[in-house]
């Protein structure tokens, strides 16, 4: 059976363009377009806040779409049973930020301490560095042992009250998924785009990059729960 293929519209939601066709995300990461957090707008509006144009925007994304045809599979987290998604955003999402953030944190430690007193803004990066790192940690963790366990308890035979409790509870989360995004925001504007000066040494130069895959990881994190997980509860 053949695949719907996407429309793209200006008023078409950011959020909705990725969900119907994965490799968007790509683009709107190379476009710095929020499509997690910030995924609730018009392309157009979403365009226009990066001085970017709708029509040139839709363009690219039907190339895009030329080039990486939306085939069957590539639904898979709109449509896997929520055990499923939850169990692939433990283990490749939760499981990047344990790994990652102790190891990021030593390069920005280093970064700082070494190139601090002649960079100003390492300082910024640093501290905003440090409040991302605590906040996921906590969030993941919290998640893990009592939003996902809702989510398993109502499947089996949860009642409104239940159901209640989990869209509190994703309120929540979604505030939280905000002010991460915020943070990243800002480690972006503080590092320049993640742009290393010309006298940048490895270290310095490896930290910027982990820290933009680290704000790549975390558009797809929270893209799969704002976008996919939370809304079949609400």
């Amino acid at each position: 059976m053949a695949i719907k293929q996407p429309v793209f519209q200006p008023d078409s939601l950011v959020k909705d363009i990725v969900l119907q066709f994965p490799k968007a995300s790509d683009y709107f990461k190379m476009k710095k377009i929020d499509f997690c957090c910030g995924g609730a707008k018009p392309l157009k509006t979403a365009a226009e806040e990066k001085g970017l144009l709708t029509d040139t925007v839709i363009g690219e994304l039907y190339g895009l779409l030329e080039s990486y045809p939306v085939l069957e599979g590539d639904y898979v987290w709109n449509d896997a049973p929520s055990p499923e998604l939850i169990s692939h955003i433990i283990h490749k999402h939760h499981a990047y930020l344990r790994q990652e953030l102790p190891l990021i944190a030593q390069n920005v430690t280093k970064v700082f301490r070494v190139h601090g007193e002649d960079s100003p803004h390492l300082g910024e990066m640093y501290r905003l560095f440090n409040q991302l790192k605590d906040e996921l940690l906590e969030h993941t963790a919290h998640e893990e042992e009592h939003e996902f366990p809702a989510i398993a308890d109502y499947e089996k035979g949860g009642d409104a009250a239940a159901l209640a409790s989990l869209r509190d509870s994703f309120v929540h989360l979604e505030e939280e998924h905000d002010a991460a995004g915020n943070i990243l925001r800002q480690l972006r504007e503080v590092t320049n785009d993640y742009q290393p000066p010309a006298h940048a040494c490895t270290t310095y130069r490896l930290t910027y990059a982990r820290l933009e895959e680290l704000e790549a990881m975390t558009f797809e994190h929270v893209h799969l729960e704002n976008n996919i997980l939370f809304p079949r509860y609400q």
